[in-house]
């Protein structure tokens, strides 16, 4: 059988969920690979995404389907079934019975054994569906099963929501995370605001003043991009270095660069005169800076290896007046851009990211200079991850305190920012990825 979208989504949810592969990164090798038409591409990219996205909901519905416990099925079936219940409940240009059919023909080639149950179990599914016999637990009655199956999170991930945000909102949050992430852009300084965001048949963002989005086809592909007039850029992270408040000629340091975004920004700040030094723990990950300096022709970056927890005196330079801290985090504000994530976590991973972000903040004030600014900013909303995280920092560097970031943003986003002066973005509150991040002044 000659590779098809579905092959191929159920080839790159194998790599996900038996070797741990990262969904885009195994997608994109995949379809690098395949001589697939450019439809044909796009439909295995939302055929991948989607499934991983709504798996515990289509677990849920496969349930009520299978004779024998669905999870003791071998996880190639699973796969399968997920891919074919998917196209069933999610896809409304694929008509159920195409779905069943292609889905027995995939099952033909990858596991002949299964074709028939494949078609048994999916073709109930079809009739149930279509019936509006799928039976989920509303959120009154089981919170916490509701959230698992409908809102499709992992039990722990579930609980803690209710705990930290209440049924009503954690039920809000988990479904806006289903949704396709909005595809946003930034525009560059140089080029003309309003001409870009006609020519991607945009609109001007909410709350990022250079923010385009609304976009509905992949700006990557717009002649624009390769010609430096904009970078993707989610509206949530565009706000983040604005908490520098950058003067132009300054030098500023991006402690955790890749892939680049941020950085980028930043070196559009500070200007031709001024000068971001990024660095990069991982090797592997350099190419990615540089290769979005290139493009956005920007020579006033020097990237560097370096391990900021090891320090970072360069040329005898042992201060300066801005110095961002975008620490790894657990990515819980991105689960719509990466939906593996999801069933990958552990909350011990929580725990891990809270100590190293400890440790990256606490290195990285030694080097700013009284009166500069440190920004600490991750895209999750675990306590572990933001509140404490700041509260222990601030509370054995004394010389430190959160300031208000509100000058530096714009009057829209002024909503974002609480009582303790943190700017906080919500996948349903904003319609953006979810970002925490603070801004802390030296006395």
């Amino acid at each position: 059988m000659k590779p098809n979208a579905r092959s191929v989504a159920w080839r790159v949810l194998g790599r996900v969920e038996r070797d741990g592969a990262f969904a885009d990164l195994a997608l994109h090798g995949a379809l690098r690979d395949s001589d697939l038409p450019r439809r044909d591409r796009a439909f295995a990219t939302e055929l991948t995404y989607s499934t991983l996205r709504l798996r515990g909901r289509l677990d849920a519905a496969l349930v009520q389907c299978v004779s024998r416990p669905f999870e003791k099925l071998e996880p190639a079936l699973q796969r399968l079934l997920r891919l074919g219940a998917y196209q069933i409940m999610g896809l409304h240009d694929v008509h159920p019975s195409v779905a069943v059919h292609e889905s027995v023909e995939l099952a033909k080639t990858v596991l002949p054994r299964a074709a028939g149950l494949t078609n048994a179990v999916l073709r109930k599914l079809s009739e149930l569906d279509s019936a509006g016999g799928i039976r989920f637990p509303s959120l009154d009655e089981d919170p916490l099963a509701h959230l698992m199956q409908w809102g499709s999170l992992p039990e722990w991930l579930a609980q803690r929501w209710l705990d930290e945000l209440g049924p009503a909102e954690a039920a809000e949050l988990a479904e806006a995370l289903l949704r396709r992430p909005p595809r946003t852009v930034r525009v560059s300084d140089g080029a003309d605001l309003e001409a870009v965001t006609n020519r991607l048949r945009g609109r001007r963002a909410r709350y990022a003043p250079r923010g385009v989005s609304g976009l509905r086809s992949d700006p990557v592909r717009e002649p624009g991009f390769a010609r430096g007039e904009f970078s993707v850029q989610d509206e949530a992270s565009q706000l983040v270095p604005l908490l520098l408040g950058i003067e132009p000629g300054e030098s500023v340091v991006d402690c955790c660069a890749a892939p680049g975004s941020k950085t980028a920004q930043l070196a559009e700040a500070v200007g031709p005169r001024g000068e971001v030094v990024a660095f990069e723990l991982h090797a592997s990950r350099l190419s990615l800076i540089h290769r979005q300096l290139k493009r956005l022709g920007q020579d006033n970056v020097r990237v560097l290896q370096r391990d900021v927890r090891q320090g970072f005196d360069l040329r005898g330079r042992t201060h300066y007046r801005r110095i961002l801290v975008d620490a790894p985090c657990s990515g819980l504000g991105t689960l719509q851009r990466n939906p593996d994530a999801r069933w990958r976590l552990r909350p011990q991973d929580i725990e891990h990211s809270a100590e190293l972000a400890g440790e990256l903040l606490r290195s990285a004030a030694r080097y700013v200079e009284p009166g500069g600014v440190l920004v600490y900013s991750v895209c999750t909303s675990t306590p572990e991850e933001t509140d404490q995280v700041v509260e222990r920092f601030t509370r054995k560097a004394a010389e430190f305190s959160v300031d208000d970031p509100r000058p530096w943003l714009p009057p829209e986003a002024h909503e974002m920012v609480g009582p303790d002066s943190a700017l906080r973005t919500w996948p349903h509150r904003h319609r953006c990825d979810g970002f925490f991040a603070v801004r802390l002044r030296r006395a």
